[in-house]
């Protein structure tokens, strides 16, 4: 995906927006209404609009459950597992939640500090020695909150591009050091899946043990969660899993898959509406399951303040803060706790928790773009709380995904027409060759049949045909989801007429794109 359109999507949650001029009035004193009689008239409601989203194609499937006072009210699937195949999805459906991860990931988290293996406030470099930012301060200060609550000052595109290209998780954090910040330690909100991830893996170190092994002990295991991992091989061991789907309403198609192992924290946990249910309860019970305390009420608690503002939701106006792993929300309701994830190649999940009432869904769909979960979720809470929907909400958060990558794609496609008065390239031999930087790596240019080919990541397996585009700059389109978007791929010729340099413009403005001929 290019810089910009992976920018575009970021977690696909509205990052560092503005404030409006107007923002609607915060309903924090508001006192939550949630009697039985309205649930119970919502619920039915619900169910009907689950499934009007699905036999209007809105989704190819989607699988929902709510819980209220620790109870499940309410769960099932709609739909398909696989656009055009017989499979239904149901409340044992595995989705691939992509960021919707990061809250489950702070739970795992809570459990580690609330043993005492480490604080929130631990530096990584006292946990993982290895680990380093660019700059001798961050990299001895940046403590497992700052990463959690995205303030490192590492960009929020640091590592995806890499992987992206195939490189493992080890080497992916070894190159941020290699990064250079995005603002100031500490002075700024920047949503990055790595960073995250990286704090994730130092919490997890003092316990000798792999992440996905933490997880698996300290939160799926106890909750009982069987068909919850954050190994990618165990969700494809799955036959009852879902499909990753894009192309629109009409239109959708499984035609792309994602490996999210690297970012396994931040983006890789597999799931059920069913196990997630019990996820949610021990969050509203602050830590409590079947009456026992499985997470100190602290260690937990810590990971819903709000830390960082994000601007405001640009659907509905709240106020809206980062915590830890959480989106913390001052809306019409009261305060919520929350998080949406997608893959722009095919996923779109929301947890949505009101800790006053005690009341939270969660929704999980097949595909992208569409604003489905959001969608169900406030129409739902507007019957919950006030017996009617405010509005018609599942338009706006349509229009919201739909429009999302537009102004990126307008903008590469016109910056990238045709031109009438484009020079010609040089004799392709000028540009074959290795290029090389320590973030990146090794790009190969070799020539293919009567063109070129620019070969990245781990043995060059990441292969893109280069197209000309003028003189010494070529085009080439590294996002498989928007196939028709280009990024260029720029030489610098030496006085010999070979090429000594090659800027890849997907790495974005900083200087990592720029690698020198080996």
């Amino acid at each position: 995906m290019t810089s910009r359109l992976r920018a575009a999507c970021g977690a696909a949650l509205f990052l560092a927006l503005a404030w409006p001029a107007q923002a609607q009035q915060v309903a924090q004193d508001a006192t939550p209404a949630v009697t039985p009689t309205r649930l119970e008239a919502a619920l039915p409601q619900l169910d009907a609009m689950a499934a009007r989203a699905v036999a209007e194609g809105q989704v190819p499937g989607l699988a929902l459950v709510v819980v209220h006072r620790d109870k499940v009210v309410f769960l099932k699937g709609y739909g398909r597992r696989e656009a055009g195949k017989p499979g239904v999805v149901d409340a044992d459906t595995v989705f691939q939640l992509a960021s919707f991860s990061k809250p489950i990931s702070a739970t795992v988290v809570a459990a580690l500090v609330g043993e005492k293996v480490l604080d929130w406030d631990s530096t990584v470099a006292s946990l993982d020695p290895s680990f380093q930012l660019m700059g001798a301060y961050p990299s001895q200060q940046v403590s497992v909150r700052d990463l959690f609550a995205h303030r490192s000052g590492l960009p929020g595109e640091a590592g995806n591009e890499l992987e992206a290209l195939g490189f493992e998780r080890e080497a992916i954090l070894h190159r941020l050091r290699l990064v250079p910040p995005s603002s100031s330690f500490r002075a700024g909100y920047s949503y990055s899946n790595f960073g995250l991830t990286a704090g994730a893996v130092a919490a997890a170190a003092p316990t000798g043990k792999s992440w996905e092994e933490v997880a698996q002990e300290k939160l799926y295991a106890p909750l009982g969660m069987a068909s919850t991992s954050s190994r990618h091989a165990d969700f494809i061991t799955h036959e009852n899993r879902a499909a990753l789907h894009i192309g629109g309403p009409g239109h959708w198609a499984a035609t792309l898959a994602r490996q999210p192992d690297a970012q396994a924290p931040a983006g890789g946990v597999s799931s059920t509406v069913r196990d997630l249910a019990q996820w949610m309860r021990l969050e509203l019970a602050n830590g409590m399951f079947d009456g026992r305390r499985l997470i100190p009420e602290a260690a937990l608690e810590a990971t819903h303040q709000p830390l960082m503002t994000r601007g405001a939701n640009p659907v509905t106006g709240a106020p809206s803060f980062y915590g830890l792993g959480w989106v913390v929300e001052f809306g019409r309701h009261g305060v919520s706790w929350g998080h949406a994830g997608a893959f722009s190649v095919g996923a779109r999940t929301l947890v949505t928790l009101y800790p006053e009432a005690e009341l939270g869904i969660v929704v999980l769909t097949n595909a992208f773009p569409t604003g489905v979960p959001e969608g169900l979720a406030a129409q739902f809470f507007d019957l919950a709380f006030d017996g009617t929907p405010e509005k018609d909400w599942m338009g706006p958060w349509n229009a919201a995904y739909a429009g999302m990558f537009a102004p990126a794609m307008e903008a590469a496609r016109a910056r990238f027409a045709p031109r009438a008065d484009a020079l010609p390239a040089a004799p392709l031999a000028a540009y074959e060759g290795r290029y090389a930087n320590d973030y990146v790596g090794v790009a190969e240019v070799a020539s293919v049949g009567a063109g070129l080919e620019l070969r990245l990541g781990p043995e060059g397996k990441a292969r893109f045909p280069l197209t000309h585009f003028n003189r010494d700059i070529f085009l080439y389109y590294p996002t498989p989801e928007t196939p028709d978007v280009p990024s260029a791929a720029s030489f610098t010729l030496g006085a010999e007429g070979v090429a000594g340099a090659l800027t890849l413009e997907d790495f974005g403005p900083s200087g990592l794109g720029r690698l020198e001929r080996e």
